[in-house]
């Protein structure tokens, strides 16, 4: 048996709307020349600057990424070349579609990830694919994304597990049974966020006569496509609220933050609480500071006192769901945002796509590990809630892609996403 020489490598999937980007590697390349793959190079430091630097080299994106998911490295023996491959795979969240090729590559193409079990790609590419896909236990263990951002998660995780029991050809009642288990697992993931559990309940719903595998992958796809379309006519109306205004908002909304991002003219200020557990108000204020915002970060126990003091005009905030009677589930620090704007007789809109709507009246929690409230050695009872429910008197409207809602019209609306849940 040969010797194989041991390399190295990036594996990088660059995902923007669901989709990744593959590129189709040049005749100059040293290896799998005309095959399919995903960015990737042989390690030159660490493997996060080592992908970062072929990103860079390989389509100029490097500032549009951020990373999603690392995962943990396997072995490809290739005995043809004499080389084991070490690959180090990658999952970068992508904000741009226009990547700027180098001589590595001839083509580049947005596609589903499941494109990989339908092409002539580099070895094992749907290997390192999965090793940083998402899934339920990522979606269970995510405290730093909001609700939207896990919902186009699960329907990915259904969509590409059922183009996986497709490829593995083996058909009949058995795979409907695994799609039907993995999609109520993804229903109960997070019970505090309605949208994932009513989204995958869409797809499924739509399988519910045919029950194929094959029928599974295009309703998620489906779905995440609609899915995505919903949410960017909300953050278009939120951006209209939130244009040349003072505002302050709470925790992660992806929908709010791209209603601030792209907000004309752009708002005065823009205060984010901290929004501790977990403090992913400061990615939030990160990503608006890169954009060129005027942000102001400030501690959750501050809100009241900012609202009072820089002449705050509106509070313009995310929801993790959405109740029947008007109220909504958020991050814990939203009523105090939510109480201070009705004292101080400022607005106090909720940025929501109706998905998020509950078909009933209940607000489940979490709690984070009582550490991130006290972490000594005193015999100290500590909690430490994640969410809370904000009552409808404290809502001046929801801001939904079907433009502004008033709170007690939900009841209504919650009818069909009960239907839909009957799959």
């Amino acid at each position: 048996m040969k010797h194989l020489q041991e390399k190295q490598v990036v594996t990088c999937f660059l995902r923007n709307r669901g989709e990744v980007l593959l590129l189709r590697r040049s005749r100059k390349v040293g290896s799998y020349r005309g095959r399919w793959g995903a960015v990737s190079g042989h390690m030159n430091g660490s493997p996060v600057q080592t992908a970062l630097q072929e990103i860079a080299e390989e389509t100029c994106l490097e500032h549009d990424v951020e990373l999603a998911r690392a995962g943990d490295p396997f072995t490809v023996e290739d005995p043809d070349l004499e080389t084991r491959w070490i690959i180090h795979p990658f999952l970068f969240d992508c904000a741009s579609r226009d990547p700027q090729l180098d001589w590595e590559s001839t083509e580049a193409e947005w596609v589903p990830p499941t494109e990989i079990l339908r092409r002539d790609t580099v070895p094992q590419l749907w290997t390192s694919y999965s090793r940083v896909a998402p899934s339920a236990e990522t979606i269970r263990a995510d405290r730093v994304h909001g609700s939207a951002y896990l919902s186009y998660e699960a329907l990915q995780v259904l969509r590409d597990e059922a183009a996986s029991v497709l490829h593995r050809n083996s058909g009949g009642d058995a795979d409907w049974s695994q799609l039907k288990r993995l999609a109520k697992t993804l229903v109960e993931a997070r019970p505090a966020m309605a949208v994932i559990a009513n989204r995958v309940n869409r797809a499924m719903h739509r399988c519910r006569e045919a029950q194929s595998a094959a029928v599974v992958e295009k309703a998620a796809a489906a779905v995440l496509v609609s899915a995505l379309e919903a949410d960017d006519l909300a953050a278009k109306h939120a951006a209209s609220y939130a244009a040349d205004r003072r505002l302050i908002t709470v925790s992660r909304s992806g929908t709010t933050l791209e209603g601030l991002l792209i907000a004309r003219p752009q708002p005065k200020k823009i205060i984010v609480a901290e929004s501790r557990p977990g403090g992913e108000g400061v990615s939030v204020a990160e990503s608006l500071s890169r954009a060129g915002k005027n942000v102001l970060l400030v501690p959750d126990s501050a809100i009241p006192h900012v609202i009072q003091q820089h002449s705050v005009d509106l509070v313009l905030i995310g929801a993790d769901a959405v109740l029947p009677s008007g109220a909504f589930v958020n991050k814990i620090g939203t009523l105090a945002a939510a109480l201070a704007a009705k004292h101080y007789e400022t607005p106090c809109y909720v940025v929501s796509a109706l998905d998020k709507l509950k078909t009933k009246e209940c607000a489940d929690t979490e709690t984070a590990a009582t550490a991130a409230t006290y972490a000594g050695a005193e015999a100290i009872e500590a909690v430490c809630p994640v969410f809370e429910t904000i009552s409808s008197e404290f809502v001046t409207a929801y801001v939904t892609e079907k433009g502004e809602i008033a709170p007690g019209s939900m009841a209504s609306r919650a009818l069909e996403y009960e239907r839909l849940s009957s799959w």
